[in-house]
Order: C-alpha cells, then structure tokens, then sequence
C-alpha cells in the first residue's frame, strides 16, 4: 500500500461529515485515486483504517467501496494477500479537471435558489393541482429506473422551483441544473446514493405540503450536499 505524503494524506483521510457520509466517503476515495494518491493496482488502507481515518462506520466504508466497484474505479480481492485495489487502467474520466472556481460558482448558486426555491414554495398556499404535480413528481422519481433517474430527478427540482410562485426563478435553475447535469453524466449513478436522495426527497416534500419553509430549505440544503460531494470528488 502506498501512502501519501502527510500534508495530502491529512487532507484527504479527514472525518467525513455525518449527514452525507456515504457520499463524502465515495468521494475521498475517488480523490485518493483521481489524484493518484494510491496508484493503480495498489491497495487502498484497510475497511478498518479507512473507517477511523474518516470517522464512518466500516459498513459506510464498504458501502462506498462496493459502490465504486461496480463503478469500475477499484477491485476487491479475497484470500490471504487481498484487500481494495485501484482498478488498472481507471475508467475514463471527464475531459479534465473542472476549474474550482467555476465549480464553486455554479454549486454555490445552485445553494441559493434551490433552497430558496424551496422555502419560497413551502411559504405559499399551494393549490390541490400544485400539490397533485408534486406529489406525482415525487412518486416518478422513486420509482424511476437507473437511466431515467437523473432526468426524473431533474423534473422534480424544476416543480419545485416552479411552485415558489417568482416567474424569473425557474430559468435561473433550469441553467444551473443544465450545467449540474451535465458534470453528474460524466460518472456513473450509484446506488446507495439513489436510496439516500430518495429519503432526502422525502423530507424536502413532506416539509413543503406541510407549510414548513425552515425545514424544506433545511432538507434541500442537506441533499445537495451529497451531490457536491460527489461532484466535487469525481471533477475536481
């Protein structure tokens, strides 16, 4: 197993947040191998030691390992000389590294009018029609396939915004869901994440039929985290 320098080694094996540790242990791993911390066909540090590095539970570890196994980014090896290896060659990637700055400026907005989207709609008395529309957004992206999810979960986000009742918002996120989507389609969806954006889901739309605009800004706020998280990992 190589080890990285400490300076990067601190950085990057740091606690993970609680809220979204799924999510921000997938992408530290990811980090660990785009930044070739642990080169390909090297071993990553143990289920063990990742989970103390990262203040995670070891099942969130293997959780995010199996997740980008199936992904193509590393190997599991049973017997006495296996453990986690960087997939050799690593898949494909974006066209390069997204500038952090760009990257900050487009997630950062996202921040502001999605949750204020969000608290704007849960401010208002929604109509029987408007709370139908949401209700049924909501039911087709749980069920939503794999290769429907994204574009799904896209028009939910955007029936959100639209029932904020503020004309001028909506094609402000419609762009910057545009520029989202399109980072999100370079790696692929996993899993695990889908089961938690479908729980946050459930929090952002209950809290908006039920007239509470604190804690729907609140559940948008903690679902897009995971999402940046990702994003952030996979792209920068």
């Amino acid at each position: 197993m190589t080890h990285p320098p400490h300076d990067l080694g601190r950085t990057v094996y740091r606690p993970v947040r609680g809220g979204n540790a799924l999510e921000d242990t997938v992408a530290r791993l990811v980090q660990t191998v785009r930044l070739g911390l642990v080169a390909p066909g090297e071993s990553l540090p143990s289920e063990r030691e990742l989970a103390e590095r990262y203040a995670v539970s070891r099942d969130t570890v293997r959780q995010a390992i199996g997740e980008l196994a199936d992904a193509g980014y590393v190997v599991r090896r049973r017997g006495r000389y296996g453990g986690t290896f960087v997939a050799d060659p690593l898949p494909p990637s974006a066209d390069g590294p997204v500038d952090a700055a760009e990257l900050d400026d487009v997630l950062g907005l996202r921040r502001v009018l999605e949750a204020g989207a969000a608290r704007a709609a849960a401010s208002r008395m929604l109509t029987d029609a408007a709370r139908a529309t949401l209700e049924d957004r909501h039911a087709a992206t749980a069920a939503a396939s794999a290769g429907d999810y994204r574009r799904l979960d896209s028009l939910l986000h955007l029936t959100i915004a639209e029932l904020a009742g503020i004309p001028s918002l909506l094609p402000l996120v419609v762009e910057n869901r545009a520029r989202v989507n399109a980072w999100l389609d370079t790696f692929p969806l996993l899993p695990r994440n889908i089961e938690h954006s479908d729980a946050q889901h459930d929090r952002i739309v209950a809290s908006i039929l039920t007239g509470r605009p604190d804690a729907a800004e609140a559940a948008v706020l903690d679902h897009l985290a995971g999402s940046e998280a990702l994003l952030r990992g996979f792209l920068a």
